[in-house]
């Protein structure tokens, strides 16, 4: 990626980044805009700045709220953005992630005859050729994809994910902005290389590639499918590999009724209790056996049919629990219904999310009011999820570094609970989770782990052992060869420079109008030269234009804020 002042200027992008600032504005962000010093790398940057403020009903809404309004405006790549930002307590306001989690895609669907072509295009054959039956009304329409229904020409129905036409080169065109302001944010906000933006924007645009590529979440669907091989109470849709590709997934199309509709369910005959048992089960198989689990398990993805079978649909948000996460996590949880704090904090020290600068004495204080809150809870009505989620909250206060995935966890936790709760109010997710976490604990005890943790040791310090001679032998060389160096890196100075230089710059106009005052003055004494109602024209456009030239800089000063 080059640095924001290397980006190639063409027209369309000079219109998105005017779009976007203009968005910003809109919504009440210019004040941000303006710190960004946006002016000083775009050509159109006074005019982009001064498009105006928030309108009177949007200040009336909270500053969350207009920066959610703002990003749906800003379409697919900020929403998709938006929502990834809501899976980071650790970067985002707690009252900015309940509005980010409301994010939707709002769009037309896409004409029929360019979904034919796409799917032309990515098969290589018209759609009439593949299939008998392709319904060109959509399902449903999203931001990056739209889905449709259709036959096979053996017979199968199955379900088409379309890739919307174009919408790769607005996302490339957006992430590109989002990289330039995110070096702004580095540069000129204080304290935004805290939250490393950049690093933040190349972690989404892996994400979002990833999303452009049905293929992957074909491969993810077959994953799936082999994990729960044999499990009669999940059923997962089969992929039609030869009718998918990058833009196009074509999946079996299953009929079942949508978990939350319990009504519906209740008259079909369903065992309530059981499908809340076995999704449960499933979810907590797909975390503490396989690793892998279905991010994002609201209701809409998750289907009953006939004989209790649980059929879940929608792949395109996964999270993964490595083994050394899946022993943390289970250790976290056994210490919190304990009340053992200290081991919480032992916890994290030996796992090395706590931070130097983290004060213990007060997290102690804080994780022993956290497990108080949750004391007098019976058993059966805790919430697992939410216990979760208060505890990541926890985290983030002492800025305690932890993994995406655990906060990815703690939400489709939280939404399965909820979903276990309104099928069986007496549903306890603690029951559920006792035999997943004592084998866990059995497996961690067990000879076999211990001598391979004990090989892993061994392995680190041979290496540790080779190695050691040869960096040692080589910082000496360099000391002796007076090529040792330390990098020092400052930060924060770049502002500092940049108001010297508009105060330079200020004082060095101050100083041309008063020039041009005092010599017009004097021009004005000589009474000579060509006269126009009586005084010297020469002097008369000198107090012009030093008034021309006040008047702006005047405006220059109250615009930015600072007398």
């Amino acid at each position: 990626m080059l640095p924001f002042t290397q980006i190639n200027r063409n027209i369309r992008s000079l219109k998105r980044y005017r779009q976007v600032l203009g968005i910003l504005i809109k919504y009440g962000f210019g004040h941000v805009v303006e710190q960004l010093n946006i002016d000083y790398y775009l050509e159109l940057g006074k005019r982009i700045v001064s498009l105006g403020t928030a309108s009177r009903e949007l200040e009336r809404l909270s500053q969350a709220k207009r920066l959610r309004l703002a990003l749906e405006e800003l379409g697919p790549t900020f929403i998709k953005l938006g929502q990834l930002l809501s899976t980071r307590p650790d970067i985002v306001p707690i009252e900015y992630l309940d509005e980010l989690k409301k994010l939707q895609d709002r769009v037309p669907a896409v004409p029929a005859e360019q979904i034919l072509a796409q799917v032309h295009l990515e098969l290589g054959h018209p759609v009439e050729e593949l299939f008998s039956n392709f319904d060109q009304t959509p399902l449903a329409t999203a931001s990056i994809a739209q889905v449709h229904r259709g036959t096979l020409k053996t017979g199968e129905q199955v379900v088409f994910k379309i890739r919307r036409p174009a919408i790769e080169s607005i996302i490339e065109t957006d992430i590109d902005i989002l990289m330039g302001l995110a070096y702004l944010v580095e540069k000129h906000l204080p304290g935004g290389h805290l939250y490393n933006p950049i690093g933040l924007v190349k972690e989404f645009r892996r994400t979002i590639h990833r999303e452009l590529d049905f293929t992957r979440e074909g491969r993810t669907i077959d994953r799936f499918t082999a994990n729960f091989a044999g499990e009669e109470t999940v059923r997962i849709p089969k992929v039609f590999w030869e009718h998918t590709g990058r833009t196009v997934l074509t999946l079996e199309f299953i009929s079942g009724i949508k978990i939350s509709q319990l009504d519906e369910l209740r008259a079909a005959g369903y065992d309530l209790k059981q499908i809340a048992k076995s999704g449960a089960d499933a979810f907590l198989k797909q975390v503490f056996v396989h690793g892998f689990f279905h991010a994002d398990p609201h209701p809409g993805n998750l289907h009953v049919l006939p004989g209790n079978v649980i059929c879940i649909f929608d792949f395109g948000m996964v999270g993964r629990l490595d083994e050394d996460l899946k022993l943390q996590l289970t250790e976290l949880l056994l210490c919190v219904l304990r009340r053992d704090v200290d081991r919480i904090v032992s916890q994290l020290l030996y796992s090395g999310e706590l931070l130097d600068e983290s004060n213990i004495k007060n997290l102690k204080r804080d994780l022993t009011e956290f497990i108080d809150d949750y004391y007098d809870i019976l058993l059966q009505d805790l919430m697992v999820g939410k216990l979760l989620i208060d505890f990541v909250e926890i985290l983030t206060e002492y800025r305690i570094k932890f993994p995406s995935n655990l906060m990815l966890l703690s939400r489709a936790l939280f939404a399965m609970e909820g979903i276990g709760r309104q099928l069986d109010p007496s549903f306890n997710m603690v029951e559920q989770l006792k035999p997943f976490t004592e084998q866990i604990m059995k497996d961690r005890y067990s000879p076999s782990s211990i001598a391979k943790d004990a090989a892993r040791t061994l392995q680190s310090y041979q290496s540790l052992g080779k190695s050691l001679p040869k960096d040692i032998k080589e910082f000496i060389n360099r000391i002796n060869r007076n090529q040792f160096k330390i990098d020092l890196e400052h930060r924060g100075l770049e502002r500092l420079i940049n108001d010297l230089d508009k105060s330079t710059n200020r004082i060095s106009f101050s100083m041309v109008i008063a020039a041009l005052i005092i010599g017009s003055s004097l021009i004005m004494q000589t009474e000579k030269g060509t006269m126009l109602f009586g005084f010297p024209i020469l002097g008369l456009l000198g107090y012009t234009a030093a008034g021309v030239l006040g008047f702006g800089l005047a405006i220059a000063i109250l615009r930015s804020g600072r007398m």
